[in-house]
């Protein structure tokens, strides 16, 4: 082809027909786009295939992993939707050597049973990360503050050299002492509980401000800013009221209960320990209710009180504990 000055340009067309002998370039390019193709095809099987089984197993139910059988299955309209703090593992392990020193320590007294260990942590760990309230410091307490972890934990105890001890152990352990005795002792458990009846519309209402109350079973006198805490779960597991003249649980099962009723739209748990006791089982019925406890937590020894947020505010229209008292006349 010439162009104006007669000079020629040649043009190189690339060739569509490619022989088995036509150069050492041909078949080696060849040879790779076969490669290539074959990858392609491996890759999109592939994919098939696990599109495919990924579909099977989940229209099959029998190939999904079982819940871990140490995971507390939450209870049908439960008080909490979040996922608990820590894993399944570490609860198990707490749970261990919680109950092998129990046990071990049980001829000593003043340590939960096993069945009551287990019981208690599942609700506390269900609800974690939460506001804890704990009446009492004991052998559990490294517990409940590690089964509550990333949530706040508070401690009241009626001695005070002990609480001092426990601070000593505990670095960052927030506990308080309560003069429990000078609200009441086991044996005036049933004036109490008439005195409170006759002032369930004034002073032993079931939701008011604790700070101001002038109730006889109500605690004032605690820090001020616990009061403003919105409470997730409650554990009654002191004072001592073992005898007569001990301080009773009368005092922290009343404010347990307004506590759990003066939350805002929201469930709360409370734990009662000893609940065979007399105190504990006539208390509870009296001020926590037979109809608000969770049979499928609760032990002999150990109730669960669910307190819902509609049964509060129909407890602060109403004036009554319970709808149904199953409490006993003294």
């Amino acid at each position: 082809m010439k162009g104006p000055n007669n000079a020629k340009l040649i043009v190189l067309h690339p060739s569509l027909h490619k022989g088995c002998g036509g150069g050492g370039g041909g078949g080696g390019g060849s040879f790779l786009v076969s490669i290539h193709r074959l990858w392609v095809i491996a890759f999109v099987s592939f994919s098939a295939l696990a599109s495919l089984l990924l579909t099977l197993l989940s229209r099959h139910p029998a190939h999904r992993l079982p819940p871990h059988p140490a995971m507390p299955m939450p209870m049908p309209g439960g008080s909490s939707s979040c996922q608990p703090a820590l894993s399944p593992v570490v609860f198990d392990a707490l749970l261990h050597y919680a109950a092998s020193a129990s046990a071990s320590a049980n001829s000593s007294g003043g340590r939960m049973a096993e069945a009551d260990l287990r019981a208690a942590a599942g609700v506390v760990w269900r609800r974690a990360p939460c506001n804890l309230l704990v009446f009492g410091l004991g052998a559990e307490t490294p517990l409940w503050r590690a089964l509550n972890a990333g949530g706040r934990t508070v401690f009241l105890d009626e001695n005070e050299y002990y609480v001092a001890h426990m601070e000593s152990l505990l670095p960052g352990l927030e506990a308080y002492d309560v003069a429990f005795a000078s609200y009441a002792r086991a044996r005036d458990l049933g004036r109490l509980l008439s005195v409170a009846r006759a002032a369930r519309a004034a002073e032993c209402r079931p939701v008011q401000d604790l700070l101001f109350s002038d109730c006889p079973l109500a605690l004032n006198d605690l820090p001020n800013h616990l009061y403003d805490v919105a409470w997730d779960v409650i554990l009654v597991d002191g004072p001592r009221g073992n005898d007569p003249a001990a301080p009773g649980r009368m005092a922290p099962i009343f404010s347990a209960a307004v506590m759990a009723r003066s939350r805002k739209g929201k469930d709360a748990d409370v734990l009662v320990h000893d609940y065979d006791r007399e105190v504990e089982r006539a208390c509870s019925q009296e001020f926590l209710c037979e109809q608000n406890r969770a049979a499928a937590t609760s032990t002999p020894t150990l109730a669960h009180f669910v307190i819902r947020a509609a049964a509060a505010t129909a407890a602060a229209g109403t004036g009554a504990f319970c709808t149904n008292s199953t409490a006993p006349s003294f």
